[in-house]
């Protein structure tokens, strides 16, 4: 699991990694997931030797594989950054989930069957951020409960 934004969606990506790294609500195997907001070197590099809205698409080329899944989280549902990330998610055969907001912006617009948009139809950010947090909660519940069996 690769998951990336800007901002505050940037901590929530770096949230939803350590719930899957670590455990949401109960004991569960770690599952492999790396938020792509917390390499410094990475990100001051590939910004420095390429351009800033490559950050993260750099990144999913190097460590996504087929079957994977990028959550991309962007409240406009417009950062360049997460955009090229989904791009080059979907040309390695990554699934991705599109977190946003208002009317899903550009990330809506390039999501295939195969892929998932979770929007948050709102046009207040602070708004959109709060419910953001929420459906994360959600996916990792689901991780707990639907793929790693109900708690009993």
């Amino acid at each position: 699991m690769l998951s990336c934004g800007n901002g505050g969606s940037a901590a929530d990506s770096q949230h939803f990694a350590a719930e899957m790294v670590g455990r949401f609500e109960r004991e569960r195997p770690g599952m492999p997931a790396i938020s792509l907001t917390v390499d410094t070197s990475a990100l001051t590099a590939i910004a420095n030797d390429y351009d800033y809205d490559r950050v993260f698409s750099k990144q999913v080329e190097a460590l996504g594989v087929a079957g994977d899944v990028l959550l991309g989280i962007s409240t406009s549902g417009n950062s360049k950054n997460v955009v090229k990330a989904m791009q080059a998610a979907q040309s390695k055969g990554l699934v991705v989930i599109a977190l946003t907001g208002r009317d899903g912006g550009a990330m809506a617009k390039m999501l295939r069957p195969q892929d998932y948009h979770l929007n948050v139809a709102h046009p207040r950010t602070m708004r959109v951020q709060e419910i953001h947090l929420l459906v994360i909660h959600c996916l990792c519940e689901v991780v707990d409960n639907v793929i790693h069996g109900e708690k009993k």
